[in-house]
């Protein structure tokens, strides 16, 4: 069972004319996560599996940033959730989410990215989820789209 998305959820989807099974191979190591899921970001840690990690970094103007966090839910061919937190002086005192999911539909797949657990937050999350909500696109998902079905 995956993580219950929360009310502030920035979701992002795309549909891939390819079974779950065959979505899910691009997340099976860092070299494959790192194709699709490491652009406008860099992939730096992704060690699969519950229990596992995901780290990440941006550039903020002139500094690099990491964030990240353990991974969560990690439900083959179905779902891979992880903590979301920056690390460092930016962190927040609780870590949101980052979810993939992935649903059989229309002889193919939907691959849903949610960017939730902003409530978490406290009075602050409201504005950190519109700042999020205009900041995500679907940069990740058109280019796991072109890798999967570019097969």
């Amino acid at each position: 069972m995956g993580i219950e998305i929360s009310q502030f959820a920035v979701r992002r989807a795309v549909h891939i004319a390819a079974e779950p099974r065959h979505v899910w191979h691009e997340f099976h190591d860092a070299r494959r996560m790192s194709d699709w899921f490491g652009r406008g970001h860099s992939l730096d840690v992704y060690e699969p599996g519950k229990d596992g990690r995901m780290e990440l970094s941006v550039n903020i103007g002139d500094e690099v940033v990491a964030f990240g966090g353990n991974i969560v839910v990690f439900d083959e061919d179905r779902e891979l959730s992880f903590e979301n937190n920056w690390f460092g002086p930016r962190a927040w005192a609780v870590p949101t989410f980052i979810t993939i999911r992935l649903t059989s539909m229309y002889d193919g797949t939907l691959v849903e990215l949610f960017h939730h657990g902003f409530e978490r937050l406290g009075a602050k999350g409201a504005a950190e989820y519109l700042a999020y909500e205009s900041g995500w696109d679907t940069l990740h998902l058109k280019a796991l789209k072109q890798i999967v079905e570019g097969r």
